[in-house]
């Protein structure tokens, strides 16, 4: 396995992924619109991680630089495919995004975590973030996100 910085080559594999995950379909993702939310993302320059594993995407990781809150950066997505998760791989896309982003001079890592994602917030918890409180309904509707910060 290998992770690169995506291109425009890795948007439509990535946008396949997004929209096979379970979660993101409650979100609304589509191919089309993940496509296109990709694309404007390479465009702002976000850095997007991928995954690489026997030649195929497996994952990937979204952030984008920010200097509000302190010299925040964002976790957008951390994805990894089904059947692929549970292997090391969503900590190895983790353990990147934070050397690239704390290089780059962030001083802290924030996310929105899916609050009835129990997986996801024991993941996070265990590589040493703290929830910091919850917005429900803040990207969708009927939806309640935790957000967590991680601080170096």
């Amino acid at each position: 396995m290998r992770i690169v910085r995506a291109t425009r080559r890795h948007v439509s594999p990535l946008a396949e992924l997004m929209a096979a995950s379970p979660l993101l379909r409650r979100y609304r993702v589509t191919r089309s619109s993940a496509t296109a939310i990709l694309e404007d993302g390479l465009r702002a320059h976000d850095l997007v991680l991928v995954a690489v594993d026997d030649g195929e995407v497996a994952g990937m990781a979204w952030l984008i630089a920010t200097r509000a809150l302190d010299r925040s950066a964002y976790l957008r997505l951390l994805l990894v495919a089904e059947g692929r998760q549970s292997r090391g791989l969503g900590a190895s896309l983790l353990a990147r995004a934070e050397r690239e982003v704390r290089s780059a001079g962030a001083r802290h890592l924030v996310m929105l975590v899916t609050r009835s994602n129990r997986r996801a917030r024991a993941f996070y918890e265990g590589h040493g973030y703290k929830r910091v409180g919850d917005l429900p309904g803040f990207v969708r509707p009927g939806i309640a996100e935790s957000l967590y910060l991680k601080s170096w």
